[in-house]
């Protein structure tokens, strides 16, 4: 398999941390560790855990963020999102919340099923799952979601950490944040990757789905992660 990538934004690749440029206030948005389900290759499940690969990205991306003055950490509440942010919590000792309106899209009734077994796209943009949500649906509460992110941000004195999932970090980088230009919006999110969004408005990304810190993590077997 190819060494994994890092961000579409790669020339220039800085880590902004690493070469020392710090931010006033930013969201540090970040998509949970590798899990489970992801290796098995199958629509994910809300509680499906974190592969020990998945623990090892975590805590990695928990020592890179310790004394960088996040100030505030809010979560998804499915338990692949909870478990990474907990590592982080852990490691630099802030308030953790959980909302249900950073949750990875709802796929319904197809959730548990391998992908080798559906017969087709389930990212296809007219694809309704069965009892799950719709991208219109899915995008009205991922808006939600921002809304509530930029108010809590505003109220927090420091930098806001925001751990969720591949598809929500896609809508948002779609559809709220202003990219570098010349930049188009990763199709795939990877686990653990760090995008700093600048505040307040425009939502300016300086940094974009960085994984600098798994750069020597190869020793770890790695799955075939998936986009949710």
């Amino acid at each position: 398999m190819q060494k994994t990538r890092r961000d579409q934004s790669e020339e220039p690749r800085r880590d902004a941390l690493a070469s020392g440029y710090t931010l006033a206030v930013s969201i540090w948005l970040i998509r949970h560790g590798e899990t489970l389900g992801n290796a098995s290759r199958m629509v994910q499940l809300p509680d499906s855990p974190l592969s020990p690969r998945g623990i090892a990205q975590a805590e990695r991306l928990a020592r890179r963020l310790a004394g960088e003055g996040i100030a505030r950490i809010v979560s998804s509440d499915y338990a692949r999102a909870a478990s990474t942010a907990e590592r982080l919590q852990r490691a630099i000792g802030v308030p953790l919340a959980f909302d249900p309106l950073l949750q990875e899209r709802n796929f319904g009734d197809i959730r548990g099923t391998p992908y080798a077994d559906l017969g087709f796209d389930m990212f296809e943009p007219d694809y309704a799952p069965p009892n799950g949500e719709s991208w219109s649906v899915f995008h009205a509460r991922v808006d939600q979601a921002w809304a509530r992110v930029q108010r809590l941000a505003a109220a927090t004195p420091g930098h806001l950490a925001v751990v969720t999932h591949g598809l929500v970090c896609r809508s948002l980088a779609a559809r709220h944040l202003r990219l570098p230009d010349g930049t188009v919006v990763p199709e795939r999110w990877e686990n653990t990757s760090l995008t700093i969004v600048e505040c307040p408005a425009p939502w300016r990304v300086s940094l974009l789905n960085c994984i600098a810190h798994l750069e020597d993590l190869d020793s770890i077997p790695r799955a075939d992660t998936g986009s949710v």
